[in-house]
């Protein structure tokens, strides 16, 4: 469960239903499957933890792959806990992980991602306009997430050398005078 507790109902509002919005958003190249408020429906496997992001998003084929994790905050609950006690985990999870924030928290976001080393995809703020929410990208990842350190392969075994049998000496066969002494010999003659 996360570390805020008791979010204000306002913002809990808020937050599900910005949650129910990516769903619909999401649902067109994945299969969306969300835990609003206190829900935990939907599970993620980090090693040996199980994790409850707000969105989980799965592959359409039949396999139905992860394809990425996204995690909504809003205005109270960007702070030093929640990334140590939920991104810190979301960031280690072998798919992206994007981060919806309020439009006046990015840099307290970005800050708190670099300070606790939580590798993010994405970083995607929002602000409401009236009855709709809109969406601005602020941060995209350049490079790939660190991995865990992993032994090298060993190197590949050097080729097989074919042993090849010695061949049996050639017969000698009578030596022919090459075409051009040939020639050469019968203009003398002449």
């Amino acid at each position: 469960m996360s570390p805020i507790l008791v979010r204000p109902v306002r913002e809990q509002l808020e937050h599900d239903r910005i949650i129910r919005q990516l769903q619909a958003k999401f649902k067109r190249k994945f299969d969306a499957l969300i835990n609003p408020g206190n829900e935990q429906t939907t599970s993620v496997s980090t090693g040996s933890q199980t994790v409850f992001p707000d969105v989980v998003l799965n592959s359409l084929e039949r396999g139905k792959k992860l394809m990425g994790i996204v995690e909504v905050e809003t205005g109270e609950s960007v702070n030093h806990l929640e990334a140590l006690a939920e991104w810190a985990h979301f960031s280690r999870v072998r798919a992206p992980f994007y981060l919806y924030v309020p439009a006046g928290m990015v840099d307290v976001a970005r800050r708190l991602c670099e300070d606790n080393h939580v590798f993010v995809s994405e970083i995607w703020s929002f602000h409401t306009v009236g009855d709709q929410v809109r969406f601005t990208m602020v941060h995209r990842a350049k490079e790939l997430p660190p991995q865990k350190e992993k032994k090298p392969a060993p190197p590949p075994p050097p080729p097989a050398r074919k042993t090849v049998a010695p061949k049996a000496p050639a017969k000698a066969s009578p030596k022919k005078k090459p075409a051009a002494k040939k020639a050469a010999v019968k203009k003398k003659k002449k």
